[in-house]
């Protein structure tokens, strides 16, 4: 086997690997998630590169105390990182499938 030949397939598959993770990341940037807390009472949007795009508040949550609202902002939030984190993961792995990778190796191109 000749070891030039075996090298520039590797640097190929790495050109082609790095191609699907930045075009995977764009995709993530515009797909979104929305999480709720409080039965609905709080909504975040937030996108697939934890970028928070709404915060929604129901009125009648207004006329509580400050804390459970600020801790339902909180949960919400939570909630939308756990989406995006899963959302980022698959398409993620989706990007370097087929590339032969050994499992857990695709994290390192998040």
């Amino acid at each position: 086997m000749n070891i030039q030949a075996l090298m520039q397939q590797a640097q190929t598959m790495q050109k082609q690997v790095e191609a699907n993770v930045e075009k995977a990341k764009k995709e993530l940037a515009s797909k979104e998630v929305q999480a709720e807390a409080g039965n609905g009472l709080v909504k975040v949007t937030m996108t697939g590169r934890h970028v928070v795009k709404r915060i929604s508040i129901d009125p009648s949550l207004l006329e509580d105390e400050p804390d459970m609202i600020e801790d339902l902002i909180a949960a919400a939030i939570n909630d939308a990182v756990r989406q995006a984190d899963e959302l980022s993961d698959a398409t993620l792995a989706q990007a370097t499938s087929g590339m032969g990778l050994p499992p857990g190796m695709q994290g390192l191109f998040g």
